[in-house]
C-alpha cells in the first residue's frame, strides 16, 4: 500500500493529516493551513531532490532546514513552525501505521526564546473605557465588547462568533466555544453585564427577530468582521494615545491582572481555555517582570 500511495505524489495522505490536526488535535484553521503550506513546500523540495518522503533521514532534514534558514532568511518563528509541521506529519503517519519509523524521530526543534506578551495597565484600560460617550449603536457595541474582552479574556474569534443565547445575564456567565470547539463557561462581573444589557436592548430594538444571529452586529445587522473590529480598536487607541491597540491585548491584560491580584494559575488556565498549563505560565513571567522596578522603587536601601 505504501508504494501505491507514494507513487501518487511526494507527500501522500495530506488530506487525512489535515483532518487529523483539525479534528483530533483541534488546531485552528490558520494553523492547519500554515502546516499544509509548509508540507507542500517540503514536498516540492523532495520532488526536486528526487527523494522519497519515507526515505529521507535526519541528516537530510537538517540540510533542508539549513537551506531554508540561509537561502530564505526565515525568522526563527517561521523555521520553528516548519519543523513542527514536518515532525507532526511523520508522527501521524507512524501512529496510523502508514510507515514504520519517522525520519524526524531524533530531530529536535530549537527552543524558541520566550517572548513576553504586551499588556495594558489598569489606567490604560480605564482610559479606553472612558474614551467615548458610548451612546450611538457603534459606540455602545464597542463599549460592550471592551467590557466583555476585559471581563472574560476571550479571543477575537470567540467574541465575534458569540451567540445571543450564550450570555446568562441573570447569573453572570458567558458560554464560549474556543479552539477545537471546546466549550467553557466564564463568569462576568456586574459592570460588564450592565453594558451588555444596554447594548442588547438597543440591538434588539434596531434589529428585531435576530435571536439566532451573532450577538455583536454591524450597523447593517450583519456579522461584525474581524477587520472592522481591529480597525475600531486601532482608532480608539489613537484617541487615548495607545499605539497598536488590538483586541488580543485585552486577553493578555485580563490574565496578567488576575495573577497580579492573587488568582491561581490553574483558574486562569481554565478561564483562558488553554490546553496546557505551560501556555498560561508565560503570564507569570509578565507579572515577575515588574518585580525589579517595584524593588528599586520601594526598597529602603538604594
Amino acid at each position: 500500500m505504501l508504494e501505491e500511495e507514494a507513487a501518487s505524489g511526494p507527500l501522500p495522505w495530506l488530506e487525512e493529516y489535515s483532518r487529523y490536526i483539525r479534528l483530533e488535535r483541534g488546531l485552528s484553521p490558520n494553523t492547519v493551513e500554515a502546516y499544509l503550506s509548509d508540507l507542500r513546500q517540503f514536498a516540492a523540495h523532495l520532488k526536486k531532490a528526487g527523494i522519497a518522503f519515507e526515505k529521507i533521514d535526519s541528516r537530510a532534514l537538517e540540510n533542508y532546514f539549513w537551506k531554508l534558514k540561509t537561502e530564505k532568511n526565515l525568522s526563527a518563528a517561521s523555521l520553528f513552525r516548519k519543523m513542527e509541521a514536518i515532525k507532526s506529519f511523520y508522527v501521524f503517519l507512524v501512529s496510523d501505521k502508514k510507515i514504520e519509523k519517522s525520519p524526524a524521530a531524533s530531530f529536535r526543534s530549537p527552543k524558541m526564546p520566550q517572548r513576553l506578551p504586551k499588556t495594558l495597565s489598569v489606567p490604560e484600560v480605564e482610559s479606553l473605557l472612558r474614551a467615548e460617550d458610548f451612546k450611538t449603536f457603534e459606540e455602545l457595541r464597542r463599549r460592550a465588547m471592551l467590557e466583555l474582552l476585559y471581563a472574560a479574556g476571550m479571543r477575537v474569534s470567540e467574541i465575534l462568533a458569540l451567540k445571543s443565547d450564550a450570555i446568562n445575564f441573570q447569573d453572570g456567565w458567558v458560554r464560549v466555544f474556543g479552539k477545537g470547539s471546546k466549550e467553557r463557561l466564564i463568569p462576568i462581573h456586574a459592570t460588564a453585564i450592565a453594558w451588555l444589557k444596554r447594548y442588547a436592548e438597543l440591538r434588539d430594538a434596531r434589529f428585531p427577530r435576530q435571536d439566532a444571529a451573532e450577538f455583536f452586529l454591524s450597523r447593517r445587522g450583519k456579522k461584525l468582521s474581524r477587520v472592522q473590529f481591529w480597525r475600531e480598536m486601532r482608532d480608539l487607541g489613537r484617541k487615548v494615545g495607545i499605539s497598536n491597540l488590538h483586541p488580543h491585548l485585552f486577553r493578555h491584560s485580563f490574565a496578567t491582572h488576575l495573577l497580579q491580584n492573587g488568582a491561581d494559575l490553574r483558574s486562569v488556565q481554565e478561564l483562558l481555555g488553554h490546553a496546557s498549563l505551560s501556555t498560561t505560565e508565560i503570564y507569570t513571567s509578565v507579572d515577575r517582570s515588574g518585580l525589579k522596578k517595584a524593588h528599586e522603587r520601594f526598597h529602603p536601601r538604594p
